[in-house]
């Protein structure tokens, strides 16, 4: 088999079919996931050890076939004819090669064309601070970064510097300068990135991810000093992200980092994308706004209370998860089985929409 010809085939597909995801696993036919559901390619064969490892393998350089045999997974992109780019992980699963590739979109889309709240231009007019955004994986948060990001490169004259594995959306220069470094080829990883960035005279700093303490110190240390630094977490809240961002640090050092975070964070936007009633996706955001409340709610380690401040704060731009919910079913963009799929309070959710109704 020509697995290069094949694998062309496969990824048109899915750019054809508007798909986010493909996957190729052993025992299974290639795998589109289209507006959050798996959709097997009925027309491929079912992939077997070797057609996986041809598959993989034609998408890897020497070098990265050497790191991928000794590490057993590896994140990296991968371009076909620059028509579409994916960011791509390659992993072992009971001995056998596997993959799952997601599409890049080639334009970044703006906030509006997002369907996001407004509110969000506000996060790229701040000279300094940490905005983080927070969410399942396949939820949008990098889109919604690129989103943000890209304004700020067409509106101000700053330098931004993106610390990413791998590199996504690739951003065109316009007033701003970009530094794109891509964890492997540009640096050896993001602790080692992020620690020699300030010497780089940056003002935007973007994290792909804070996978560790050092990264997450070392990001909240660049927003004190006078940056203003965006970075991507797996959680599911607002109130939950800064549990795990403080929880990571050592006992001895949590003290500092909790006066540290109250100090720099500016919000944190969590995002889920819900299936719309005529197709695609549309996203539903918790906006946590930083004010003087959940300043001191998190100096004083009081988290669980900050659902109830982010609730009673509609009039600063704060928006619950069931509030932004309710809005999508309100406007019958969203069915109300799929808000209550999503709902982190079902019961809540029924009550406001009796509300709005």
């Amino acid at each position: 088999m020509d697995y290069k010809s094949k694998l062309d085939e496969l990824l048109l597909a899915t750019a054809r079919q508007n798909a986010s995801d493909l996957h190729i696993a052993v025992g299974q036919r290639p795998t589109l996931r289209v507006d959050g559901k798996l959709l097997p390619l009925q027309k491929e064969e079912i992939v077997t050890p070797e057609t996986a490892q041809g598959l993989v393998m034609v998408m890897l350089s020497s070098e990265q076939k050497n790191i991928f045999l000794q590490k057993k997974e590896l994140d990296f992109s991968y371009s076909l004819e620059d028509k579409v780019r994916f960011r791509v992980n390659a992993f072992f699963q009971k001995g056998f090669l596997g993959a799952a590739l997601r599409l890049i979109p080639p334009k970044i889309h703006t906030i509006e064309e997002l369907n996001l709240p407004s509110l969000l231009h506000d996060f790229t007019r701040i000279s300094q601070g940490f905005v983080l955004l927070v969410g399942p994986a396949g939820h949008g948060k990098s889109t919604t970064l690129a989103a943000l990001i890209d304004e700020i490169n067409h509106n101000r004259t700053d330098h931004i510097i993106t610390i990413e594995d791998p590199i996504e959306y690739l951003f065109v220069q316009d007033r701003s300068i970009v530094s794109q470094r891509e964890v492997g080829p540009d640096t050896l990883g993001f602790h080692k990135a992020l620690r020699s960035v300030l010497r780089q005279d940056p003002d935007v700093i973007m994290v792909g991810e804070m996978r560790d303490t050092v990264s997450i110190s070392t990001a909240m240390t660049a927003a004190e000093t006078g940056h203003l630094v965006f970075a991507t977490l797996h959680t599911n809240s607002a109130a939950q992200t800064i549990d795990r961002v403080l929880d990571s640090f050592p006992a001895e050092q949590q003290g500092q980092a909790t006066s540290q975070l109250a100090a720099t964070l500016v919000a944190i936007i969590s995002q889920r994308l819900i299936p719309r009633v005529d197709g695609g996706r549309v996203p539903a955001v918790e906006i946590m706004i930083v004010n003087s409340a959940i300043r001191n709610l998190i100096r004083e380690r009081k988290t669980y209370q900050i659902d109830l401040v982010i609730e009673t704060s509609s009039q600063d731009g704060m928006v619950t998860l069931n509030r932004s919910l309710a809005s999508w079913v309100q406007k019958r963009v969203i069915s109300l089985e799929q808000a209550e799929l999503y709902s982190p309070n079902s019961a809540e959710l029924k009550i406001l929409l009796e509300r709005i109704s």
